[in-house]
Protein backbone atom coordinates (compact mmCIF):
# COMPACT_ATOMS: atom_id res chain seq x y z
CA UNK A 1 0.00 0.00 0.00
CA UNK A 2 1.30 3.54 -0.74
CA UNK A 3 2.05 6.06 1.63
CA UNK A 4 0.56 9.54 0.94
CA UNK A 5 1.35 13.30 1.29
CA UNK A 6 -1.39 13.43 3.80
CA UNK A 7 0.62 11.11 6.50
CA UNK A 8 3.38 13.70 6.40
CA UNK A 9 2.18 16.58 8.90
CA UNK A 10 5.25 18.46 9.19
CA UNK A 11 5.48 19.03 5.28
CA UNK A 12 1.49 19.09 4.53
CA UNK A 13 1.31 22.41 7.64
CA UNK A 14 4.29 23.89 5.65
CA UNK A 15 2.20 24.09 2.57
CA UNK A 16 -0.78 24.59 4.20
CA UNK A 17 1.20 27.91 5.61
CA UNK A 18 2.27 29.17 2.40
CA UNK A 19 -0.48 28.37 0.41
CA UNK A 20 1.53 26.53 -2.17
CA UNK A 21 -1.25 25.36 -4.90
CA UNK A 22 1.45 22.87 -6.11
CA UNK A 23 -0.23 20.51 -3.46
CA UNK A 24 -3.95 20.98 -4.19
CA UNK A 25 -5.25 17.80 -5.00
CA UNK A 26 -2.20 16.12 -3.34
CA UNK A 27 -4.18 16.36 0.12
CA UNK A 28 -6.98 18.13 1.61
CA UNK A 29 -7.05 20.49 5.30
CA UNK A 30 -10.13 19.78 7.75
CA UNK A 31 -10.15 22.08 9.92
CA UNK A 32 -11.33 20.77 13.46
CA UNK A 33 -12.86 24.18 15.15
CA UNK A 34 -14.76 24.98 11.46
CA UNK A 35 -15.81 21.63 10.38
CA UNK A 36 -14.87 22.71 6.79
CA UNK A 37 -12.09 21.45 4.78
CA UNK A 38 -10.08 23.05 2.09
CA UNK A 39 -7.28 22.92 -0.56
CA UNK A 40 -3.83 23.85 0.27
CA UNK A 41 -4.24 27.18 -1.06
CA UNK A 42 -7.10 27.81 0.52
CA UNK A 43 -6.77 32.08 0.91
CA UNK A 44 -8.18 32.20 4.53
CA UNK A 45 -5.93 32.28 7.32
CA UNK A 46 -4.42 29.48 7.77
CA UNK A 47 -5.35 27.72 11.39
CA UNK A 48 -3.25 26.48 14.30
CA UNK A 49 -1.82 23.58 13.36
CA UNK A 50 -3.48 21.60 16.13
CA UNK A 51 -6.69 22.22 14.46
CA UNK A 52 -5.26 21.33 11.23
CA UNK A 53 -5.94 17.11 9.94
CA UNK A 54 -5.17 15.95 6.92
CA UNK A 55 -6.89 13.72 4.56
CA UNK A 56 -5.90 12.35 0.72
CA UNK A 57 -9.58 12.93 -0.51
CA UNK A 58 -12.60 15.04 -0.70
CA UNK A 59 -14.47 11.98 0.01
CA UNK A 60 -12.34 10.82 3.22
CA UNK A 61 -13.26 14.83 4.55
CA UNK A 62 -16.89 14.19 3.88
CA UNK A 63 -17.00 11.03 5.13
CA UNK A 64 -15.49 12.29 8.64
CA UNK A 65 -18.47 14.77 8.89
CA UNK A 66 -15.99 17.83 7.14
CA UNK A 67 -18.07 19.94 4.77
CA UNK A 68 -16.34 21.74 1.44
CA UNK A 69 -14.65 25.44 2.14
CA UNK A 70 -17.03 27.80 0.40
CA UNK A 71 -13.77 29.90 -0.25
CA UNK A 72 -11.37 28.12 -1.97
CA UNK A 73 -14.08 25.52 -3.45
CA UNK A 74 -11.38 22.41 -2.38
CA UNK A 75 -13.47 20.50 -4.81
CA UNK A 76 -12.78 22.13 -7.82
CA UNK A 77 -8.72 21.35 -7.47
CA UNK A 78 -6.72 19.78 -9.62
CA UNK A 79 -7.02 16.00 -9.85
CA UNK A 80 -4.21 14.05 -7.74
CA UNK A 81 -1.01 13.27 -9.94
CA UNK A 82 -0.69 10.39 -8.40
CA UNK A 83 -3.52 8.28 -10.17
CA UNK A 84 -1.62 9.03 -13.54
CA UNK A 85 1.55 7.87 -12.63
CA UNK A 86 0.57 4.62 -10.38
CA UNK A 87 -0.48 1.75 -12.23
CA UNK A 88 -1.82 -0.25 -8.97
CA UNK A 89 -4.84 -1.15 -7.56
CA UNK A 90 -5.74 1.99 -6.21
CA UNK A 91 -4.19 4.31 -9.42
CA UNK A 92 -6.68 2.17 -11.45
CA UNK A 93 -9.93 2.28 -9.26
CA UNK A 94 -9.62 5.96 -9.64
CA UNK A 95 -9.02 6.45 -13.22
CA UNK A 96 -12.20 4.57 -13.47
CA UNK A 97 -14.09 6.02 -10.49
CA UNK A 98 -13.19 9.30 -12.82
CA UNK A 99 -14.66 7.74 -16.16
CA UNK A 100 -17.96 7.08 -14.20
CA UNK A 101 -17.98 3.81 -13.95
CA UNK A 102 -19.52 3.82 -10.59
CA UNK A 103 -22.48 5.71 -11.45
CA UNK A 104 -23.20 3.82 -14.70
CA UNK A 105 -21.99 -0.31 -13.25
CA UNK A 106 -21.61 -0.16 -9.84
CA UNK A 107 -19.25 -1.09 -7.17
CA UNK A 108 -19.31 -4.46 -8.64
CA UNK A 109 -18.78 -3.41 -12.02
CA UNK A 110 -15.39 -1.52 -10.91
CA UNK A 111 -14.28 -4.55 -9.20
CA UNK A 112 -14.47 -6.92 -12.38
CA UNK A 113 -12.95 -4.69 -14.65
CA UNK A 114 -9.97 -4.49 -12.09
CA UNK A 115 -9.99 -8.32 -11.74
CA UNK A 116 -10.92 -8.39 -8.28
CA UNK A 117 -12.92 -8.85 -5.11
CA UNK A 118 -15.52 -6.04 -4.17
CA UNK A 119 -14.42 -6.67 -0.80
CA UNK A 120 -10.73 -6.39 -2.24
CA UNK A 121 -11.54 -3.11 -3.84
CA UNK A 122 -13.32 -1.36 -1.30
CA UNK A 123 -10.83 -2.65 1.47
CA UNK A 124 -7.63 -0.90 -0.66
CA UNK A 125 -9.28 1.97 -1.08
CA UNK A 126 -10.29 2.58 2.43
CA UNK A 127 -7.49 1.85 3.89
CA UNK A 128 -5.47 4.40 1.47
CA UNK A 129 -7.83 7.04 0.70
CA UNK A 130 -10.08 6.84 3.83
CA UNK A 131 -13.31 6.00 1.65
CA UNK A 132 -14.38 3.42 -0.27
CA UNK A 133 -15.61 4.06 -4.20
CA UNK A 134 -18.99 4.54 -3.35
CA UNK A 135 -18.25 7.65 -0.83
CA UNK A 136 -15.53 8.44 -4.16
CA UNK A 137 -18.09 8.43 -6.61
CA UNK A 138 -20.86 10.39 -4.59
CA UNK A 139 -17.91 13.21 -4.07
CA UNK A 140 -17.68 13.14 -7.89
CA UNK A 141 -21.07 13.11 -8.32
CA UNK A 142 -21.57 15.90 -5.70
CA UNK A 143 -18.63 18.19 -7.66
CA UNK A 144 -20.45 17.98 -10.84
CA UNK A 145 -23.88 18.59 -9.57
CA UNK A 146 -22.28 22.32 -8.16
CA UNK A 147 -21.26 22.50 -11.43
CA UNK A 148 -24.14 22.25 -13.44
CA UNK A 149 -26.13 24.08 -10.64
CA UNK A 150 -24.07 27.38 -11.00
CA UNK A 151 -23.41 26.99 -14.77
CA UNK A 152 -27.13 25.83 -16.13
CA UNK A 153 -29.96 27.14 -15.84
CA UNK A 154 -31.68 23.08 -15.84
CA UNK A 155 -33.96 21.99 -13.42
CA UNK A 156 -33.08 20.97 -10.25
CA UNK A 157 -34.17 17.65 -11.28
CA UNK A 158 -32.49 17.15 -14.93
CA UNK A 159 -29.16 17.97 -12.60
CA UNK A 160 -29.79 15.18 -10.42
CA UNK A 161 -30.51 12.85 -13.17
CA UNK A 162 -27.44 13.92 -14.97
CA UNK A 163 -25.03 13.93 -12.24
CA UNK A 164 -25.70 10.24 -11.44
CA UNK A 165 -27.89 10.90 -8.77
CA UNK A 166 -30.99 8.12 -7.77
CA UNK A 167 -33.11 10.28 -6.87
CA UNK A 168 -33.68 13.89 -5.96
CA UNK A 169 -34.00 13.26 -2.15
CA UNK A 170 -30.80 11.92 -2.02
CA UNK A 171 -29.25 14.65 -4.63
CA UNK A 172 -30.66 16.73 -1.87
CA UNK A 173 -28.76 15.35 1.26
CA UNK A 174 -25.97 15.41 -0.38
CA UNK A 175 -25.32 18.64 -1.89
CA UNK A 176 -26.77 19.84 1.78
CA UNK A 177 -24.08 17.48 3.41
CA UNK A 178 -21.25 18.74 1.50
CA UNK A 179 -21.73 22.37 1.15
CA UNK A 180 -24.25 23.23 3.76
CA UNK A 181 -26.24 24.52 1.29
CA UNK A 182 -29.36 23.62 -0.60
CA UNK A 183 -28.95 23.45 -4.07
CA UNK A 184 -31.51 25.98 -4.80
CA UNK A 185 -29.02 28.43 -2.23
CA UNK A 186 -25.95 27.04 -4.20
CA UNK A 187 -27.71 28.98 -7.46
CA UNK A 188 -28.75 32.12 -5.73
CA UNK A 189 -24.78 32.83 -4.86
CA UNK A 190 -23.94 33.00 -8.22
CA UNK A 191 -24.09 36.75 -9.70
CA UNK A 192 -26.96 37.15 -12.12
CA UNK A 193 -24.62 38.63 -14.46
CA UNK A 194 -21.27 38.44 -15.22
CA UNK A 195 -18.79 40.92 -17.87
CA UNK A 196 -17.89 38.83 -20.32
CA UNK A 197 -14.32 37.04 -20.10
CA UNK A 198 -14.57 37.13 -16.26
CA UNK A 199 -16.81 34.25 -15.78
CA UNK A 200 -15.65 31.06 -13.88
CA UNK A 201 -18.20 29.17 -15.82
CA UNK A 202 -21.37 29.42 -17.90
CA UNK A 203 -23.68 28.29 -20.95
CA UNK A 204 -23.85 29.84 -24.30
CA UNK A 205 -26.31 27.44 -26.50
CA UNK A 206 -28.77 24.69 -25.08
CA UNK A 207 -26.58 21.65 -24.42
CA UNK A 208 -22.92 23.63 -24.30
CA UNK A 209 -21.53 24.61 -21.43
CA UNK A 210 -18.39 26.76 -20.59
CA UNK A 211 -15.69 25.69 -18.24
CA UNK A 212 -12.58 26.32 -16.81
CA UNK A 213 -10.34 23.05 -16.04
CA UNK A 214 -7.62 24.17 -13.70
CA UNK A 215 -4.10 22.56 -14.06
CA UNK A 216 -0.67 23.17 -11.74
CA UNK A 217 1.80 25.83 -12.99
CA UNK A 218 4.02 26.21 -14.62
CA UNK A 219 2.32 24.36 -18.33
CA UNK A 220 3.91 25.11 -21.78
CA UNK A 221 1.05 24.51 -23.96
CA UNK A 222 3.35 24.99 -27.37
CA UNK A 223 3.85 21.51 -27.39
CA UNK A 224 0.40 19.96 -25.83
CA UNK A 225 -1.66 22.42 -28.67
CA UNK A 226 0.59 22.22 -31.23
CA UNK A 227 1.13 18.55 -31.54
CA UNK A 228 -2.90 18.04 -31.27
CA UNK A 229 -3.27 20.52 -34.10
CA UNK A 230 -0.46 19.15 -36.47
CA UNK A 231 -1.91 15.56 -36.20
CA UNK A 232 -5.64 16.39 -36.13
CA UNK A 233 -8.21 14.15 -38.33
CA UNK A 234 -10.34 16.08 -40.58
CA UNK A 235 -13.42 15.67 -39.49
CA UNK A 236 -12.87 14.64 -36.23
CA UNK A 237 -10.26 17.42 -35.35
CA UNK A 238 -9.43 21.08 -36.14
CA UNK A 239 -7.57 24.15 -35.00
CA UNK A 240 -10.23 26.71 -35.18
CA UNK A 241 -9.41 30.18 -33.76
CA UNK A 242 -7.11 29.11 -30.89
CA UNK A 243 -8.63 26.18 -30.11
CA UNK A 244 -8.38 22.48 -30.19
CA UNK A 245 -12.01 21.13 -31.38
CA UNK A 246 -12.82 17.31 -31.68
CA UNK A 247 -15.67 15.05 -31.43
CA UNK A 248 -16.34 12.87 -28.61
CA UNK A 249 -17.20 9.48 -28.12
CA UNK A 250 -19.42 9.21 -24.47
CA UNK A 251 -21.20 6.32 -22.69
CA UNK A 252 -24.87 7.73 -23.23
CA UNK A 253 -24.27 9.98 -26.57
CA UNK A 254 -21.76 12.04 -28.57
CA UNK A 255 -20.23 15.61 -27.79
CA UNK A 256 -17.99 18.44 -29.55
CA UNK A 257 -15.25 20.05 -27.16
CA UNK A 258 -13.12 23.12 -27.56
CA UNK A 259 -10.28 23.73 -25.80
CA UNK A 260 -8.60 26.47 -25.60
CA UNK A 261 -4.92 27.45 -23.51
CA UNK A 262 -5.49 30.59 -21.28
CA UNK A 263 -2.50 31.48 -18.55
CA UNK A 264 -4.23 30.10 -15.83
CA UNK A 265 -6.55 27.87 -16.98
CA UNK A 266 -8.19 25.67 -20.06
CA UNK A 267 -10.86 26.78 -21.44
CA UNK A 268 -13.26 24.40 -22.29
CA UNK A 269 -16.34 24.57 -24.53
CA UNK A 270 -18.43 21.21 -24.31
CA UNK A 271 -21.75 20.30 -25.88
CA UNK A 272 -23.12 17.34 -24.87
CA UNK A 273 -26.31 15.39 -26.30
CA UNK A 274 -26.63 13.81 -22.91
CA UNK A 275 -25.73 15.85 -19.78
CA UNK A 276 -25.35 12.35 -18.03
CA UNK A 277 -21.92 12.36 -19.74
CA UNK A 278 -20.19 15.48 -18.32
CA UNK A 279 -18.14 14.08 -15.83
CA UNK A 280 -16.65 11.65 -18.40
CA UNK A 281 -16.09 14.09 -20.60
CA UNK A 282 -14.09 16.73 -18.27
CA UNK A 283 -12.13 13.20 -17.12
CA UNK A 284 -11.30 13.18 -20.63
CA UNK A 285 -10.57 16.26 -21.76
CA UNK A 286 -8.36 16.46 -18.36
CA UNK A 287 -6.35 13.44 -19.36
CA UNK A 288 -6.22 14.26 -23.10
CA UNK A 289 -3.76 17.43 -21.66
CA UNK A 290 -2.54 15.96 -18.77
CA UNK A 291 -3.83 18.38 -16.48
CA UNK A 292 -3.31 16.50 -13.72
CA UNK A 293 0.48 16.15 -14.02
CA UNK A 294 3.12 17.69 -11.56
CA UNK A 295 5.57 19.72 -13.65
CA UNK A 296 7.63 20.82 -10.61
CA UNK A 297 8.55 17.22 -9.69
CA UNK A 298 8.86 16.20 -13.59
CA UNK A 299 11.42 19.47 -14.26
CA UNK A 300 13.10 18.95 -11.27
CA UNK A 301 14.18 15.64 -12.24
CA UNK A 302 15.07 15.73 -15.64
CA UNK A 303 16.73 19.02 -14.88
CA UNK A 304 19.09 17.00 -12.99
CA UNK A 305 20.80 16.06 -16.32
CA UNK A 306 22.97 18.76 -17.60
CA UNK A 307 22.40 18.13 -21.23
CA UNK A 308 18.66 17.82 -20.88
CA UNK A 309 18.19 21.05 -18.34
CA UNK A 310 18.74 24.06 -20.91
CA UNK A 311 15.36 22.41 -22.54
CA UNK A 312 13.51 22.44 -19.44
CA UNK A 313 14.78 25.90 -18.44
CA UNK A 314 13.93 27.31 -21.56
CA UNK A 315 10.27 26.06 -21.54
CA UNK A 316 9.39 24.27 -18.50
CA UNK A 317 6.27 21.95 -17.88
CA UNK A 318 5.58 20.74 -20.83
CA UNK A 319 3.06 17.62 -21.20
CA UNK A 320 2.18 14.99 -22.39
CA UNK A 321 -0.29 14.92 -24.72
CA UNK A 322 -2.81 11.79 -24.42
CA UNK A 323 -6.19 11.24 -25.93
CA UNK A 324 -9.65 11.33 -25.30
CA UNK A 325 -9.92 7.46 -26.83
CA UNK A 326 -7.82 4.88 -25.90
CA UNK A 327 -8.72 2.33 -28.89
CA UNK A 328 -8.83 5.47 -31.93
CA UNK A 329 -5.44 6.20 -30.96
CA UNK A 330 -4.40 3.03 -31.17
CA UNK A 331 -5.57 2.62 -34.66
CA UNK A 332 -3.52 5.90 -35.73
CA UNK A 333 -0.48 5.14 -34.52
CA UNK A 334 -0.55 1.90 -36.74
CA UNK A 335 -1.49 4.02 -39.51
CA UNK A 336 0.95 5.91 -38.92
CA UNK A 337 3.69 3.57 -39.36
CA UNK A 338 6.65 4.65 -41.70
CA UNK A 339 4.49 7.15 -43.22
CA UNK A 340 4.68 11.02 -42.37
CA UNK A 341 2.10 12.74 -40.61
CA UNK A 342 0.28 13.96 -43.22
CA UNK A 343 -0.32 10.66 -44.67
CA UNK A 344 -1.28 9.34 -41.53
CA UNK A 345 -4.07 11.72 -41.46
CA UNK A 346 -5.23 11.32 -45.28
CA UNK A 347 -5.51 7.57 -43.71
CA UNK A 348 -7.14 8.12 -40.95
CA UNK A 349 -9.68 10.62 -42.63
CA UNK A 350 -10.72 8.20 -45.53
CA UNK A 351 -11.13 5.64 -42.66
CA UNK A 352 -13.81 8.18 -40.65
CA UNK A 353 -15.63 9.46 -43.97
CA UNK A 354 -16.00 6.01 -45.11
CA UNK A 355 -16.94 4.14 -41.43
CA UNK A 356 -17.21 7.20 -39.13
CA UNK A 357 -20.80 7.89 -37.49
CA UNK A 358 -22.07 11.31 -38.86
CA UNK A 359 -22.52 14.16 -36.00
CA UNK A 360 -24.18 17.56 -36.50
CA UNK A 361 -21.19 20.59 -36.08
CA UNK A 362 -23.16 23.68 -35.31
CA UNK A 363 -19.88 25.61 -35.86
CA UNK A 364 -19.09 23.49 -39.07
CA UNK A 365 -15.97 21.67 -39.76
CA UNK A 366 -16.66 18.74 -37.12
CA UNK A 367 -18.51 16.07 -39.19
CA UNK A 368 -18.03 12.61 -37.79
CA UNK A 369 -16.97 10.38 -34.78
CA UNK A 370 -14.08 8.48 -35.19
CA UNK A 371 -15.02 4.66 -36.53
CA UNK A 372 -15.38 2.51 -33.48
CA UNK A 373 -13.95 -0.70 -33.24
CA UNK A 374 -17.10 -2.72 -34.10
CA UNK A 375 -17.23 -0.44 -37.63
CA UNK A 376 -13.59 -0.80 -38.24
CA UNK A 377 -13.49 -4.43 -37.61
CA UNK A 378 -16.03 -4.89 -40.24
CA UNK A 379 -13.20 -3.27 -42.93
CA UNK A 380 -12.85 -5.36 -45.57
CA UNK A 381 -9.12 -5.56 -46.07
CA UNK A 382 -8.44 -4.93 -49.85
CA UNK A 383 -10.22 -1.33 -49.44
CA UNK A 384 -7.25 -0.03 -47.43
CA UNK A 385 -4.73 2.05 -49.16
CA UNK A 386 -1.88 0.67 -47.56
CA UNK A 387 1.19 -2.35 -47.52
CA UNK A 388 -0.28 -5.93 -46.83
CA UNK A 389 1.74 -6.55 -43.86
CA UNK A 390 -0.08 -3.32 -42.48
CA UNK A 391 -3.09 -4.45 -43.32
CA UNK A 392 -2.67 -7.55 -41.35
CA UNK A 393 -1.41 -5.22 -38.47
CA UNK A 394 -4.35 -3.25 -38.56
CA UNK A 395 -7.06 -6.26 -39.00
CA UNK A 396 -5.39 -8.03 -36.47
CA UNK A 397 -5.47 -5.10 -33.59
CA UNK A 398 -9.41 -4.17 -34.45
CA UNK A 399 -10.24 -7.55 -34.09
CA UNK A 400 -8.47 -8.03 -30.44
CA UNK A 401 -9.64 -4.82 -29.32
CA UNK A 402 -13.23 -5.34 -30.79
CA UNK A 403 -13.48 -8.42 -28.89
CA UNK A 404 -11.62 -7.46 -25.83
CA UNK A 405 -9.12 -9.61 -26.00
CA UNK A 406 -6.85 -6.32 -25.96
CA UNK A 407 -7.87 -4.19 -23.42
CA UNK A 408 -6.82 -0.32 -23.62
CA UNK A 409 -8.83 1.18 -20.76
CA UNK A 410 -7.50 3.37 -18.28
CA UNK A 411 -7.82 0.30 -15.65
CA UNK A 412 -5.51 -1.33 -17.88
CA UNK A 413 -1.84 -2.79 -16.34
CA UNK A 414 0.45 -0.77 -18.84
CA UNK A 415 2.31 -3.80 -18.51
CA UNK A 416 1.20 -6.66 -19.48
CA UNK A 417 -0.81 -4.42 -21.95
CA UNK A 418 2.52 -3.47 -23.73
CA UNK A 419 3.50 -7.14 -23.54
CA UNK A 420 -0.03 -8.27 -25.54
CA UNK A 421 0.72 -5.52 -28.16
CA UNK A 422 4.08 -6.57 -28.56
CA UNK A 423 2.94 -10.00 -29.50
CA UNK A 424 0.55 -8.66 -32.25
CA UNK A 425 2.10 -9.07 -35.88
CA UNK A 426 3.51 -5.52 -37.17
CA UNK A 427 3.92 -4.48 -33.31
CA UNK A 428 7.73 -3.13 -32.64
CA UNK A 429 8.81 -1.33 -29.34
CA UNK A 430 8.22 1.93 -31.11
CA UNK A 431 4.57 1.33 -32.07
CA UNK A 432 3.61 -0.41 -28.08
CA UNK A 433 5.51 2.74 -26.47
CA UNK A 434 3.90 5.20 -28.19
CA UNK A 435 0.71 3.74 -27.36
CA UNK A 436 1.81 3.72 -23.75
CA UNK A 437 2.60 6.87 -23.55
CA UNK A 438 0.32 8.56 -25.51
CA UNK A 439 -2.95 6.32 -24.85
CA UNK A 440 -2.25 4.34 -21.50
CA UNK A 441 -0.88 7.37 -19.84
CA UNK A 442 2.29 5.35 -18.74
CA UNK A 443 4.62 8.60 -17.84
CA UNK A 444 7.91 6.50 -18.20
CA UNK A 445 7.10 4.71 -21.70
CA UNK A 446 10.16 5.46 -23.62
CA UNK A 447 11.27 6.00 -27.25
CA UNK A 448 14.94 5.12 -27.84
CA UNK A 449 14.06 3.86 -31.64
CA UNK A 450 12.31 7.31 -32.54
CA UNK A 451 14.51 9.01 -35.49
CA UNK A 452 13.19 12.32 -34.28
CA UNK A 453 15.04 11.29 -30.58
CA UNK A 454 17.69 10.03 -31.56
CA UNK A 455 18.41 13.06 -33.94
CA UNK A 456 17.66 15.34 -30.81
CA UNK A 457 19.95 13.31 -28.69
CA UNK A 458 22.73 13.26 -30.45
CA UNK A 459 22.41 17.50 -31.03
CA UNK A 460 22.46 17.45 -27.56
CA UNK A 461 25.41 15.40 -27.07
CA UNK A 462 23.68 12.87 -25.91
CA UNK A 463 24.32 8.68 -26.95
CA UNK A 464 21.94 8.29 -30.35
CA UNK A 465 22.11 4.67 -30.11
CA UNK A 466 18.56 3.12 -28.66
CA UNK A 467 20.72 0.93 -26.45
CA UNK A 468 23.37 3.54 -25.00
CA UNK A 469 20.34 5.97 -24.91
CA UNK A 470 18.46 3.80 -23.14
CA UNK A 471 20.74 3.38 -20.36
CA UNK A 472 21.24 7.08 -20.19
CA UNK A 473 17.54 7.52 -19.61
CA UNK A 474 17.56 5.29 -16.70
CA UNK A 475 18.42 8.94 -14.53
CA UNK A 476 14.78 10.23 -15.86
CA UNK A 477 12.60 7.49 -14.37
CA UNK A 478 10.13 7.99 -13.89
CA UNK A 479 9.77 10.54 -16.15
CA UNK A 480 11.03 9.86 -19.34
CA UNK A 481 7.64 10.13 -21.46
CA UNK A 482 7.82 13.64 -20.34
CA UNK A 483 11.59 13.78 -21.86
CA UNK A 484 10.44 12.34 -24.96
CA UNK A 485 8.70 15.51 -25.63
CA UNK A 486 11.72 17.88 -24.45
CA UNK A 487 13.60 15.81 -26.89
CA UNK A 488 10.86 16.19 -30.10
CA UNK A 489 10.76 20.01 -29.24
CA UNK A 490 14.16 20.40 -30.40
CA UNK A 491 13.57 19.06 -33.83
CA UNK A 492 12.21 20.34 -36.82
CA UNK A 493 10.04 17.36 -37.76
CA UNK A 494 9.48 15.34 -34.36
CA UNK A 495 6.87 13.30 -35.52
CA UNK A 496 7.75 12.29 -39.49
CA UNK A 497 8.95 9.10 -40.35
CA UNK A 498 8.21 7.25 -37.57
CA UNK A 499 9.40 3.41 -36.95
CA UNK A 500 7.52 0.29 -35.91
Amino acid sequence: MQTGMHTDTERCVRAVRSKDARFDGWFFTAVLTTGIYCRPSCPAVPPKPGNMTFHPSAAACQQAGFRACKRCRPDTSPGSPEWNVRADLTARAMRLIADGVVDREGVPGLAARLGYSTRQVERQLLAELGAGPLALARAQRAQTARLLIETTPLPMADIAFAAGFASIRTFNDTVREVYALSPSELRTRVPKARPAGTTAAGTTAAGTLLLRLPFRAPLNPDNLFGHLAATAVPGVEEWREGAYRRTLRLPYGHGIVALTPTPDHIACRLTLGDPRDLTVAISRCRRLLDLDADPVAVDDQLRADPLLAPLVDKAPGRRVPRTVDEAEFAVRAVLGQQVSTAAARTHAARLVAAHGEPVDDPEGGLTHLFPSTGALAAVDPETLAMPRTRRTTFTTLVAHLADGSVNLGVECDWAETRARLLALPGFGPWTADVIAMRALGDPDAFLPTDLGIRRAAGGLGLPSTPAALTARASAWRPWRAYAVQYLWATDSHPINFLPV
